[in-house]
């Protein structure tokens, strides 16, 4: 099984011999349900009764004024919990469900995965643990919160640096001693086979729809898709829709933070270098002993040292593009748009944003940009204000 789930030369298996047999178990459950007409329509019941689906594709128009060409929003911030994540938390929820499993755990960096997952947890009725850095906690303390109403115990992680690595290093420490009845939800496209091809399956209707939408309300397909890059969930759901279009560019953004070159950052494809973590071989920032640096970033949800597998296929073989946003960039960008057109965006989303303000003056006005909106920014409110705070 080591030898599954490749994206190239990426992916695979490397994880202790205890986790396999679960692993094991999850593959076959979800190559089993993924396709079963009853597991379908109740997912597809859930996702647009509970969740919201399909979300909005959104002209932003005075947005779109300031960089000179016409930037349209897939607006995954108005699904219910306020992201993307609700997507592949009640396809493994309900996997879960259908596996037997009575409890869940999850790791979150930003807060909205770990919301996500207590709300399927209180929807399912399944007792539910997140593992959360210490940092993350303190600087993502209203979706914390939102957690523990939603019944979830929030597990602080102190280790490294309290972030998202760390926690998902307790996770997985935890799941192998709790594997019989346990379902570790995890929340990106990234670690160990299956969860990278699982992830995508269920982020997927996002670029589905897009797709359709593009042709539907503008009557032909956009010039580039953008969306940002942690660990790439929501970049390979809007990416997949797209990849048979050769004339459309995949742009993924990750995070620069105060400096790509000179200071601490979580831009993974745009510096790092092959490696192995959390199960899975891909790009990974690290030194030359292979020990993996601390990353930093304004934006809790991309700071992580490694990506998904796919992600680094795709930029081996261009196909898709990757470029980093410095933490200055973002808070302009989140700025920008929620001055111009009253929306809200996501530090995360912001790190897209910035990828297409930085094209200003670069593109011809009829340039169709669509950028992947994958979370509402009601959570990095004081983030921003102690960055940018507002003069009356």
């Amino acid at each position: 099984m080591k030898y599954k789930g490749r994206f190239g030369d990426y992916g695979g298996f490397y994880v202790p011999e205890v986790l396999i047999p679960a692993l094991e178990e999850l593959e076959e459950a979800f190559f089993h349900y993924h396709h079963d007409e009853q597991f379908v329509n109740e997912l597809e019941q859930l996702s647009k009764h509970y969740a919201g689906r399909p979300s909005p594709l959104y002209f932003a128009q005075r947005f779109s004024e300031h960089v000179g060409f016409r930037v349209y929003l897939k607006r995954e911030d108005l699904l219910h919990g306020g992201a993307h994540k609700v997507n592949n938390t009640l396809g493994q929820g309900l996997l879960a469900k259908y596996m037997g499993k009575t409890k869940l755990i999850a790791e979150t960096g930003a807060g909205q995965h770990g919301l996500a997952t207590a709300m399927i947890g209180a929807l399912f009725g399944m007792e539910t643990k997140i593992f959360m850095g210490v940092t993350d906690i303190e600087r993502q303390s209203v979706n914390v919160h939102k957690m523990k109403l939603c019944g979830a115990e929030v597990v602080g992680v102190e280790g490294g640096t309290g972030t998202l690595k760390d926690a998902i290093n307790d996770a997985l420490r935890y799941w192998t001693a709790h594997v019989t009845d346990t379902f570790y939800l995890f929340g990106s496209a990234a670690g160990p086979h299956p969860y990278p091809t699982i992830v995508k399956h269920f982020q997927s209707c996002i670029g589905a729809e897009a797709r359709q939408q593009c042709l539907d309300q503008i009557g032909r397909l956009p010039d580039m898709v953008v969306a940002c890059v942690g660990g790439g969930s929501n970049a390979i759901g809007i990416f997949s829709g797209f990849y048979d279009d050769k004339d459309v560019r995949l742009i993924g953004v990750e995070a620069g933070g105060r400096s790509v070159a000179g200071g601490k950052h979580a831009a993974t494809l745009v510096a790092g270098r092959v490696g192995i973590l959390h199960g899975a071989k891909s790009y990974l920032l690290q030194d030359k002993e292979g020990q993996v640096y601390d990353t930093e970033s304004v934006s809790a949800g991309l700071d992580y040292a490694a990506v998904g597998p796919e992600h680094c296929m795709l930029k081996d073989t261009g196909r898709a593009e990757y470029f980093a946003a410095e933490d200055e960039e973002v808070l302009d960008a989140f700025e920008l748009l929620t001055r111009s057109e009253g929306i809200l965006p996501a530090l995360e989303s912001s790190h897209a944003l910035a990828y297409v303000m930085q094209q200003k003056g670069k593109l011809d006005s009829d340039t169709i940009a669509v950028v992947n909106l994958s979370g509402r920014g009601d959570k990095d409110v004081s983030i921003v204000e102690k960055h940018r705070p507002i003069e009356q």
